[in-house]
């Protein structure tokens, strides 16, 4: 082997390593970001379950809102956005080389990062968006509402958003199912780990993921609603979503319990911004 294909070596794996370096950098601050969101959105959620809101939504929006009344609040949403785009180029760097993993590279699993690029592209859009001034884009609620009319009034209205809501009770049936069976385990360094550690993990694991998902399987019921109903108002984002537990049989408590788990994800998520294998 000569110098120049020794050289040519090198500059391959530095380029590798370079790559990888940013990748993981970018999934890690794209996850901690999601830990900030979730933990605002339970905690404003907890306040909405004791009659104590503070005029916030208890969405995306209303953690925007609320970073944005703290010092270096204008800073810290564009940091937060920052950690979003990440979130989208891993997943974007899954969908075209593969996840981390021995079946990291079959199409399912890079048809799914791709679908997540596309949502955390969304996502990250929206929280640049309010730190650029436009406080009015992160409202959950009302971009539920104004998506579901606009699909009604396509052909075949009904039945795409019948079957996007049932989409989303299946993925969060299958967000519940998934971290009660402890799936994300493998997505860990458990080696690197103490007991004590992957105990508390595995606490806001199981605990956050079942209350994500029941919230996504509860949108997806309001979504069914406006089809069969043929009404846009029906439907519901995060907020909406919350606040309709507070009307269900142990009211308030059943909200409390449900917004604790949303706080009990972002911990989560800080903690696979850490552990996570990338």
């Amino acid at each position: 082997m000569n110098a120049g294909a020794v050289a040519r070596g090198q500059e391959i794996d530095a380029r590798r390593a370079a790559t990888g370096s940013a990748r993981e950098g970018a999934a890690r601050a794209g996850l901690a970001a999601r830990g900030v969101i979730y933990v605002l959105v339970g905690l404003l959620a907890l306040r909405i379950a004791f009659g104590d809101s503070g005029g916030r939504q208890a969405d995306r929006g209303g953690a925007l809102q609320e970073i944005a009344t703290k010092p270096f609040g204008a800073v810290l949403l564009w940091a937060l956005g920052a950690g979003l785009v990440g979130m989208a180029l891993w997943r974007l760097s899954e969908a075209l080389f593969g996840a981390a993993g021995a079946d990291g590279g079959k199409a399912g699993k890079r048809l799914a990062s791709a679908g997540r690029c596309v949502f955390y592209g969304f996502v990250a859009y929206s929280v640049l968006a309010f730190a650029a001034g436009a406080r009015g884009s992160g409202s959950g609620d009302r971009q539920s509402r104004d998506v579901t009319a606009k699909a009604l009034g396509m052909p075949g209205g009904q039945w795409i958003v019948g079957v996007a809501g049932a989409g989303l009770v299946v993925a969060g049936g299958w967000i519940a199912v998934r971290v009660v069976m402890r799936k994300y385990h493998k997505h860990l360094k458990l080696a690197e780990m103490s007991r004590r550690v992957r105990r508390a993990v595995d606490t806001t694991g199981v605990g956050g993921g079942a209350a994500r998902g029941v919230v996504f399987a509860a949108a997806g019921v309001f979504a069914i609603r406006a089809a069969v109903k043929y009404q846009p108002d029906q439907a519901k984002g995060m907020d909406g979503t919350l606040r309709s537990f507070a009307s269900a049989p142990m009211g308030p408590w059943l909200l409390a319990c449900v917004a604790a788990g949303l706080v009990l994800f972002g911990l989560f998520s800080f903690a696979m911004a850490r552990w996570r294998k990338v």
